[in-house]
């Protein structure tokens, strides 16, 4: 039995982790920050003590992974589209090709 559906189900997750990875350190750096009362932008990176100790450069490095977010999410996005168009021309291709052997 084929299990090619593992395989894109595969690639379908990589793609959306594409597109939604850089988002996941925007928001762990912005709970931080919240927790410990600090400001986070993308001007520059504002004092923030965390346990003792400044980690403004990190979550400010962390904060501005959004910015590659937004132009991963298109892509990811576009790469799903051209992915779905492929498996549904495939899918068409494999239909007919079944056709064909059952009328021979």
């Amino acid at each position: 039995m084929k299990r090619t559906w593992i395989i894109h189900a595969i690639i379908l997750l990589i793609i959306a982790a594409i597109g939604i990875g850089p988002w996941i350190p925007v928001a762990i750096a912005s709970n931080i920050a919240e927790a410990n009362g600090c400001q986070l932008n993308e001007g520059s990176p504002q004092p923030c003590i965390v346990d003792g100790v400044d980690r403004s450069e990190d979550l400010y490095a962390m904060g501005m992974m959004g910015w590659i977010g937004v132009a991963a999410c298109p892509l990811a996005l576009g790469a799903l589209l051209v992915y779905a168009i492929v498996l549904f021309l495939m899918w068409i291709w494999k239909r007919r090709e079944a056709a064909k052997t059952n009328k021979a």
